[in-house]
């Protein structure tokens, strides 16, 4: 186990926050801990259910640290992008039930963990959204296709390609998220819809969420080259135009190049 991620197992259900104040940023080692952590749960035949939330009260998950790249380039990016691609592809072949408990704001990988579970709980304060347009990037932990089948083509173009936020009433109203439910209150009603899953087989689960799963079947040949298309813009200028003004708190001045 990692310092940056808290496992606390009640009953059938393993409840991880993802603990790294103040915005809960994913760094390597949080990522790794994340696909390691999910594998011995894996393995644990006590665990039916698995809900991932945020620690604190105002983010879920901010995504990646961007002086992460800043400082490591290409090579950190690379690093990076694998970790992303192997804990949360991890985190969605979970045999078991996994539900995100999205207690503050989710941007970037950190609604790429929420998209990567089966379930998604918003409280009403929440935003949501995949900026990484608006620095240079893609999305390359799942987003530009577990986006798409969770709200369609259109609105997953919307949010990426447009850089927009949704809030928590409107990612309910086109299927972002399942259920939206007041400040302080995701952590209880993600346990209690864990507590659901003792009712079914063990079997039945693990045989239907493959099935349900087959229905992506592209995203499997699109997720590594999500991963490839996301390195390639490190060979861009706009790239480190796009991360620098962010952490200069300016707006970026792009050059198509």
């Amino acid at each position: 186990m990692t310092e940056l991620l808290d496992l606390d197992k009640r009953g059938s259900t393993a409840l991880v926050t993802i603990n790294n104040p103040p915005a809960n940023t994913w760094k390597l080692e949080s990522l790794r801990g994340l696909r390691d952590l999910v594998g011995e749960l894996e393995s644990d035949e006590g665990i039916r259910a698995l809900v991932l939330t945020g620690q604190g009260p105002k983010f879920f998950s901010a995504g990646a640290d961007l002086k992460t790249f800043a400082e490591g380039g290409k090579v950190a990016g690379a690093d990076m992008a694998r970790a992303f691609g192997e804990a949360f592809e991890s985190l969605a072949a979970f045999r078991g039930v996994s539900i995100a408990a999205i207690n503050g704001y989710a941007m970037g990988g950190g609604l790429e963990a929420a998209l990567a579970c089966d379930i998604r709980i918003v409280e009403s304060h929440a935003q949501l959204a995949l900026p990484e347009g608006s620095v240079g990037l893609l999305p390359c932990a799942g987003g530009t296709q577990w986006l798409a089948h969770a709200v369609g083509e259109a609105w997953a173009k919307r949010i990426i390609l447009c850089g927009e936020h949704v809030d928590a009433e409107t990612a309910l109203r086109i299927g972002l998220v399942e259920e939206v439910v007041e400040t302080g209150q995701s952590v209880e009603a993600a346990l209690a819809l864990a507590g659901k899953v003792d009712r079914q087989s063990p079997g039945s689960v693990a045989a239907c969420k493959s099935l349900i799963h087959a229905a992506r079947a592209d995203s499997a040949q699109a997720l590594p080259r999500e991963r490839e298309l996301f390195l390639g813009l490190f060979d861009t200028q706009d790239q480190a135009e796009g991360v620098s003004a962010f952490l200069e708190k300016r707006a970026p001045e792009w050059k198509g190049q």
